[in-house]
């Protein structure tokens, strides 16, 4: 989220504001919906954007349909939208995107919520707008297992696979820079060609969010083969993207999340998918982080609110 992505601060005032915004709208009798809403009014139909192999975020499952748990929180959003829109029936239509792709399909219009494995950034905001937080990830390495390079000085003139488009593939090169290591810093579409790169041995280490090495890892049973490794190489705070320069849209996205605080739905959402075991058989038990279990919380309007 724009506003609580480092603490929370700030985001009561802002959320009133964008509250009284769409109060002003839902007065018109839905007359001057925002672009995004109203395109979703008039054609009945809501574009979430997934990956493909960003799990537990947003993965196909055995039958190709797509699943995680960020596409859980878009259709939660979908359903807010919907009463927004006075509209129940809202269909959704899932849109495939790439790390490469994504920003630009949310600025074109092509899909109206990205719920993927998506870092918000001071960088993306300028382009599009950000949910609340939803995961804090870092840059970190896979490696072989019996590699003995965790450390930036350990890679001198190593190859590192990234995948094209991500925040990893900047901290890769702010690395390689800092540390003058000469790194062979090549890129793959997606994470799954990212971690066959690595796989056929064409790479040293694949470098991408932490999380997202642990669910490869655990989705291709490979833990005898790989490991995760080193210390942060950035910091990743994830959100769900949509639209920027719609308040009424962000409102929905904002209310979604407050009534999913205050309903105490966040924290075993999250147990569902990162500490429970996934549709597709995985378990990464992933206990969550002080970080994100305060913004949880800090959503959450009911709290230190006396009877």
């Amino acid at each position: 989220m724009r506003h609580t992505l480092l603490g929370s601060i700030g985001i009561g005032g802002l959320l009133v504001g964008c509250l009284l915004v769409s109060a002003v709208y839902a007065q018109s009798g839905g007359e001057g919906l925002s672009p995004t809403l109203a395109g979703i009014k008039n054609r009945h139909v809501v574009h979430l954007g997934y990956r493909e192999s960003s799990p537990p975020f947003s993965f196909l499952d055995q039958a190709n349909r797509p699943i995680g748990y960020s596409l859980e929180l878009c259709e939660a959003i979908v359903d807010e939208i919907g009463v927004e829109v006075d509209d129940p029936d809202l269909r959704i239509e899932y849109v495939k995107v790439t790390s490469d792709d994504r920003i630009a399909a949310v600025v074109q219009g092509k899909i109206d919520l990205e719920c993927g494995s998506t870092t918000a950034n001071a960088e993306r905001a300028r382009q599009v707008a950000f949910s609340p937080l939803i995961f804090v990830a870092g840059t970190k390495l896979m490696v072989p297992k019996d590699a003995t390079y965790s450390a930036p000085k350990d890679l001198q003139g190593k190859t590192i696979v990234v995948t094209k488009g991500t925040t990893n593939e900047q901290a890769m090169h702010a690395v390689d820079k800092k540390f003058a290591l000469g790194l062979n810093i090549i890129t793959a579409p997606d994470h799954e060609q990212s971690y066959q790169t690595l796989v056929e041995g064409k790479a040293d280490a694949f470098a991408t969010d932490d999380i997202l090495l642990y669910g490869l890892i655990a989705r291709h049973k490979s833990q005898d083969r790989f490991r995760v490794t080193g210390d942060y190489l950035s910091y990743d705070p994830y959100g769900i993207m949509f639209r920027k320069g719609e308040p009424q849209l962000s409102a929905v996205v904002e209310r979604t999340f407050r009534k999913l605080g205050s309903n105490h739905d966040l924290i075993p959402l999250y147990n569902k998918w990162f500490v429970s075991r996934l549709p597709t058989g995985e378990r990464l038990n992933v206990a969550i982080s002080p970080q994100l279990e305060d913004a949880f919380k800090a959503l959450d309007d009911t709290e230190g609110v006396s009877n």
